[in-house]
Protein backbone atom coordinates (compact mmCIF):
# COMPACT_ATOMS: atom_id res chain seq x y z
CA UNK A 1 0.00 0.00 0.00
CA UNK A 2 1.24 3.58 -0.86
CA UNK A 3 0.08 7.08 0.27
CA UNK A 4 -0.63 9.00 -3.05
CA UNK A 5 -1.83 12.31 -1.55
CA UNK A 6 -0.94 13.70 1.75
CA UNK A 7 -2.62 17.24 2.87
CA UNK A 8 -4.94 18.63 5.23
CA UNK A 9 -7.67 17.88 2.99
CA UNK A 10 -10.16 15.59 2.40
CA UNK A 11 -8.83 13.67 -1.28
CA UNK A 12 -11.61 10.94 -2.33
CA UNK A 13 -13.15 9.26 -5.26
CA UNK A 14 -10.66 8.40 -7.19
CA UNK A 15 -10.99 6.90 -10.49
CA UNK A 16 -8.01 5.12 -12.49
CA UNK A 17 -7.58 6.11 -16.12
CA UNK A 18 -8.15 3.02 -18.41
CA UNK A 19 -4.36 2.51 -19.42
CA UNK A 20 -3.79 2.82 -16.01
CA UNK A 21 -1.37 5.69 -15.63
CA UNK A 22 -3.59 8.50 -14.46
CA UNK A 23 -5.87 8.90 -11.47
CA UNK A 24 -8.38 11.54 -11.23
CA UNK A 25 -10.04 12.11 -7.83
CA UNK A 26 -11.85 15.16 -6.16
CA UNK A 27 -9.57 17.07 -3.41
CA UNK A 28 -10.99 20.40 -1.07
CA UNK A 29 -7.18 20.99 -0.88
CA UNK A 30 -7.84 24.63 -2.38
CA UNK A 31 -11.33 24.84 -0.40
CA UNK A 32 -13.86 23.57 -2.41
CA UNK A 33 -14.29 20.03 -3.61
CA UNK A 34 -12.56 20.27 -7.35
CA UNK A 35 -11.49 17.43 -9.79
CA UNK A 36 -7.73 16.71 -10.06
CA UNK A 37 -5.66 14.21 -11.93
CA UNK A 38 -2.21 12.75 -11.36
CA UNK A 39 0.13 9.95 -12.50
CA UNK A 40 -0.66 6.76 -11.04
CA UNK A 41 2.38 7.29 -8.29
CA UNK A 42 1.19 10.23 -7.00
CA UNK A 43 3.58 12.95 -8.78
CA UNK A 44 2.37 15.39 -11.53
CA UNK A 45 -1.12 16.47 -10.23
CA UNK A 46 -3.08 18.69 -11.65
CA UNK A 47 -6.60 20.57 -10.72
CA UNK A 48 -9.20 20.14 -13.45
CA UNK A 49 -11.90 22.31 -12.50
CA UNK A 50 -11.82 25.95 -10.90
CA UNK A 51 -15.88 27.02 -10.68
CA UNK A 52 -16.37 28.42 -7.01
CA UNK A 53 -19.04 25.06 -6.17
CA UNK A 54 -18.13 21.44 -4.97
CA UNK A 55 -17.35 19.18 -8.19
CA UNK A 56 -17.24 15.35 -7.43
CA UNK A 57 -17.56 12.25 -8.95
CA UNK A 58 -15.42 11.75 -11.38
CA UNK A 59 -15.73 9.11 -14.10
CA UNK A 60 -13.08 8.73 -16.86
CA UNK A 61 -15.00 7.45 -20.02
CA UNK A 62 -13.93 4.47 -21.25
CA UNK A 63 -11.29 6.02 -24.22
CA UNK A 64 -9.51 7.76 -21.43
CA UNK A 65 -10.11 11.01 -23.28
CA UNK A 66 -13.68 12.33 -21.02
CA UNK A 67 -14.37 12.94 -17.72
CA UNK A 68 -17.97 13.09 -16.08
CA UNK A 69 -18.79 14.53 -12.80
CA UNK A 70 -21.16 15.92 -10.97
CA UNK A 71 -21.20 19.77 -9.54
CA UNK A 72 -23.93 22.09 -7.43
CA UNK A 73 -22.67 25.05 -9.18
CA UNK A 74 -26.08 26.34 -10.73
CA UNK A 75 -28.04 25.92 -7.72
CA UNK A 76 -25.45 25.59 -4.36
CA UNK A 77 -26.41 23.19 -1.60
CA UNK A 78 -30.06 22.84 -3.74
CA UNK A 79 -29.64 21.01 -6.65
CA UNK A 80 -26.74 19.35 -9.10
CA UNK A 81 -25.86 18.77 -12.49
CA UNK A 82 -24.03 16.09 -14.27
CA UNK A 83 -20.71 17.99 -16.43
CA UNK A 84 -18.35 16.38 -19.21
CA UNK A 85 -14.94 17.65 -19.65
CA UNK A 86 -11.73 16.93 -21.39
CA UNK A 87 -9.41 14.35 -19.76
CA UNK A 88 -6.61 17.91 -19.76
CA UNK A 89 -9.75 19.98 -17.92
CA UNK A 90 -10.77 21.80 -21.09
CA UNK A 91 -13.97 21.51 -22.70
CA UNK A 92 -16.45 21.72 -19.97
CA UNK A 93 -20.10 20.85 -21.49
CA UNK A 94 -23.12 21.02 -18.76
CA UNK A 95 -25.28 17.89 -19.62
CA UNK A 96 -28.56 18.25 -17.30
CA UNK A 97 -30.45 20.75 -16.04
CA UNK A 98 -34.08 21.06 -14.24
CA UNK A 99 -33.22 22.22 -10.26
CA UNK A 100 -33.24 18.76 -9.47
CA UNK A 101 -29.47 16.41 -7.67
CA UNK A 102 -28.38 14.33 -10.66
CA UNK A 103 -25.62 12.23 -9.54
CA UNK A 104 -23.44 9.84 -10.29
CA UNK A 105 -22.50 9.62 -13.91
CA UNK A 106 -21.55 6.61 -15.48
CA UNK A 107 -19.93 5.94 -19.12
CA UNK A 108 -21.26 2.74 -21.13
CA UNK A 109 -18.69 -0.04 -20.75
CA UNK A 110 -17.27 1.27 -17.09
Amino acid sequence: MTRLTNNPADDGEPQWTPDGSRIVFYSERSGDAHLYIMNADGSGVTQLTTSGAPNWEPTVSIDGRRIAFSTERHDRYHASDIYVINIDGTGETRLTTGGTWNLEPSWPGR
